[in-house]
């Protein structure tokens, strides 16, 4: 405030407006169809995407960063191109993601290009604070920085899969490190108003940044319909179902007298026998091969240690001399056992059948 005079931004604040808001109004009215607009409910549901598939991405990279890091609190505006590169001039890391399949369209994830070249550092066992200065990334680090960033969308994948019921896709990552304005990816399809979702992305102690997605409003609607179809079909389903349990109360004459008695139960001890139930068709697949595996330990290495590997290297496994191996088929928990020496062969002795609730938790 100077000279008792308001300034815009302290009226917006006043009003609780952002220039986000603005934005959306002026495009809201200067277009003339609702396809170059979001109303809130549609922001809602793009709130809620962003939030599981960057939550999950997010728990990607901190997986191979060995670092705290989130994701969080998507802010959706629209926006246009020019406006995108006139507001962020410094040099990215822009990742172009195409969907192929169960969704059809482009996102653009930008990330500063400082931000990338910290997970580098940690992802090659540094500790973050000297990162590499983008002139001295090599085709090494390119790699590096390429397989997080395809760890993050895979995971990002997945969990719009499991929210929109349906097989979702992706081709490859693209990666490139430069300016927006020499970034013509969403330029050459010809788009114009676009939907800016910016995250607070933050690695522990390292990070405290902004990671922005860029899509085009059509993919953006699409995506909105898509979650809307599968809330349709569950609250459908619900309903079929309250009914069904109404009309089978109401069908009940209220004049009509039950007689009521205490059930009888057989006897049960430890010497009863219980004949498990057989499925009929189980000789169809019968023949089936399984591929049965055991593991005798496992640990984690970042990529630098690996690439030191060489003749002679010892790797620390997880478990300690003597303990049970696990079982595995199909890369499945279904036992546990001893190593032993048949003849010239390794074999193994089945100690231990694990129990569902083992098998069900081995999967997590």
């Amino acid at each position: 405030m100077v000279d008792n005079l308001l300034s815009q931004e302290e009226i917006n604040v006043l009003l609780k407006e952002t220039p986000d808001v603005r934005q959306d109004e002026n495009y809201a009215q200067n277009g003339e169809e609702s396809d170059v607009s979001l109303d809130a409910m549609e922001k809602d549901v793009l709130g809620e995407i962003a939030n599981i598939s960057m939550g999950s991405a997010a728990t990607a990279l901190s997986s191979l960063l060995g670092k705290k890091t989130s994701i969080t609190t998507p802010r959706i505006s629209l926006t246009t191109l020019d406006e995108i590169r006139q507001n962020y001039p410094q040099n990215y890391l822009t990742v172009n993601v195409n969907y192929t399949s169960g969704l059809k369209g482009l996102n653009v994830f930008i990330i500063h290009s400082r931000d990338a070249s910290v997970f580098v550092d940690l992802m090659m066992k540094g500790d973050g604070n000297n990162p590499p200065q983008e002139q001295e990334l090599s085709e090494l680090h390119l790699n590096v920085i390429s397989e997080a960033m395809e760890q993050m969308m895979n995971a990002s994948t997945i969990a719009l899969t499991q929210t929109l019921k349906k097989s979702v896709e992706t081709s490859s990552p693209v990666l490139s490190f430069t300016t927006l304005e020499e970034d013509h990816v969403l330029l050459k399809e010809g788009y114009d108003v676009v939907v800016k979702i910016a995250f607070d992305l933050m690695v522990e102690g390292l990070v405290d940044s902004e990671m922005l997605q860029i899509l085009p409003i059509s993919f953006a609607k699409q995506m909105v319909s898509e979650v809307l179809k599968v809330d349709q079909i569950s609250n459908e389903s619900s309903s079929f179902t309250d009914l069904a349990n109404v009309s089978g109360h109401t069908a009940e004459p209220a004049t009509q007298h039950v007689e009521v008695t205490s059930a009888e139960f057989a006897k049960f001890n430890e010497q009863t026998k219980v004949k498990k139930h057989v499925p009929s068709n189980l000789d169809l697949i019968m023949d089936i091969g399984l591929q049965l595996s055991v593991e005798l330990g496992r640990t984690r290495k970042r990529i630098k240690e690996i690439l030191e590997l060489t003749d002679g290297s010892i790797v620390e496994l997880d478990k300690l001399a003597g303990e049970p191996v696990d079982i595995l088929v199909n890369g499945s928990l279904l036992a546990k056992g001893e190593v032993v020496v048949i003849d010239e062969n390794f074999g193994v002795r089945v100690t231990e059948i694990v129990s569902p609730r083992e098998r069900i938790k081995s999967l997590r």
